[in-house]
C-alpha cells in the first residue's frame, strides 16, 4: 500500500499530508501543508536547490493538473540519485500527498501519470562487455 498519511503537527497547528516518492535511486519524503506555494527541499529554497527551470516545472505538474498552483507549501527531504531523479521523486511524492489530501483527485492524477512510479533504472554492466549492451570492438582480421 502507498505510504501516505495525515500528519498533525502540534507546534504548527495546521494539517499536513505526508507521502514518499521514488525515482531511480532517489527517495523523497514530502510534507504538504496549506500555504502560499513555497517549496523547500532539504532546507533550501527550490530556486537554490534545483537550478534548471525544467526541473522546477516538473515539480509543479501535479498542482497544475488540479488547478491548485500556489495553494500548498511543500517541504521535501530527498536523498540519493542526481538532480533529475530527485526532482522525479519529489514530484511522485507530491502527487501521492495530494492523494492523501483528497482521494477524489485520484482519477486526474492517475490519468496524467503522476501516481505511477517510474521503474526505469540504469542497467548494470555485464562481464565480457564494455557496457550494459555495448560489446568490445570485434576485428575479423
Amino acid at each position: 500500500m502507498a505510504s501516505t498519511r495525515r500528519v498533525t503537527d502540534p507546534e504548527v497547528k495546521t494539517k499536513r499530508w505526508y507521502a514518499t516518492g521514488r525515482r531511480k535511486s532517489a527517495s523523497a519524503r514530502v510534507y504538504l501543508s496549506e500555504g502560499s506555494g513555497n517549496i523547500t527541499i532539504n532546507g533550501r529554497d527550490i530556486d537554490e536547490y534545483l537550478r534548471r527551470p525544467i526541473l522546477r516545472t516538473m515539480l509543479e505538474g501535479p498542482f497544475g493538473t488540479l488547478d491548485k498552483a500556489g495553494a500548498f507549501d511543500v517541504t521535501a527531504i530527498v536523498s540519493g540519485g542526481g538532480l533529475t531523479g530527485q526532482a522525479g521523486a519529489i514530484r511522485h511524492g507530491i502527487a501521492r500527498a495530494l492523494l492523501a489530501w483528497d482521494a477524489d483527485t485520484r482519477a486526474l492524477l492517475k490519468s496524467a501519470g503522476f501516481l505511477t512510479r517510474d521503474a526505469r533504472v540504469k542497467e548494470r554492466k555485464k562481464y565480457g562487455q564494455r557496457g550494459a549492451r555495448a560489446r568490445f570492438q570485434f576485428s575479423k582480421r
